[in-house]
């Protein structure tokens, strides 16, 4: 049964700590998902303390990115899109590019192959994506109310 345990402590801990984090963030008036990636790095596998379960925390915040995603699935309109296709189009493209050649280029000079910096760059450029959106979307809810 400690593998019970272990998926117990590990949600416990990491939903606790990235709630107190959110909040403290948003004290220090920063978005919430700074006291999230805090919270990550605080009982991860590089920080003295509590490590949790590597291999379960990794399957969790898999499932936590599919929510993510999700998330930004349910809010996302065609319609609003279209509306503004002239702007966001080549924003996003460049966005993508400039992220892309950032990862890339650090790969490159960490001595990695040209295909996982590829994958590197490419990866960086779709959580600089979401990031930013759930951040937009948030502060536009909460200056709506």
């Amino acid at each position: 049964m400690p593998y019970a345990n272990s998926l117990l402590v590990t949600i416990v801990l990491g939903l606790a700590l990235a709630a107190c984090g959110g909040f403290l963030a948003r004290k220090m008036r920063m978005p919430p998902l700074v006291g999230y990636l805090v919270a990550g790095v605080a009982i991860g596998p590089f920080t003295p303390g509590f490590i949790a379960d590597a291999n379960l925390a990794s399957q969790l915040a898999e499932i936590g990115v599919i929510l993510l995603m999700f998330g930004v699935g349910l809010h996302f309109s065609i319609k609003d899109l279209l509306a503004v296709r002239h702007i966001a189009v080549p924003g996003a493209l460049a966005q993508v590019t400039v992220a892309t050649a950032v990862g890339a280029g650090l790969a490159l000079s960490w001595g990695w192959s040209p295909a996982a910096g590829l994958v590197l760059g490419l990866t960086l450029s779709c959580a600089s994506t979401v990031a930013p959106w759930k951040i937009a979307t948030r502060s536009t809810q909460s200056t709506a109310t």
